[in-house]
């Protein structure tokens, strides 16, 4: 399985971009996806989740302004990032956990300019 991730760019604080998350290839397990995020110079952290139910969590940090969705038959994952902040400046990556098996794409820059 490969993912693609895509929709980053650079946008001014406030502004709003919709990351998608595009997997290689349909799996039979109930598929847990992800949205995780890196700064500069930071630890990866975890920004949202999904699973095959579409339940959801979301970091407190973003709660409220990103809002994680999936379409199934397109196999892919979206991130609709609203009013957003210079602290969300970031490598955007998604992940899905499948039974025992992890993929990651290979990230999504976002920058968000004050």
């Amino acid at each position: 399985v490969q993912l693609q991730e895509s929709g980053g760019g650079l946008v001014q604080s406030g502004g709003s971009l919709k990351l998608s998350c595009v997997s290689s290839e349909l799996t039979d397990c109930d598929v847990e996806m992800y949205w995780y995020r890196q700064p500069p110079g930071k630890l990866r952290e975890d920004v949202a989740y999904i699973n095959s139910e579409n339940k959801k969590t979301y970091a407190r940090s973003v709660k409220g302004r990103f809002t994680i969705s999936q379409d199934s038959v397109n196999k892919t994952v979206y991130l609709q990032m609203n009013n957003l902040k210079p602290e969300d400046t970031a490598k955007y990556f998604c992940k899905m956990s499948c039974g025992y098996y992890v993929y990651w794409g290979q990230g999504t820059q976002v920058t968000v300019a004050s």
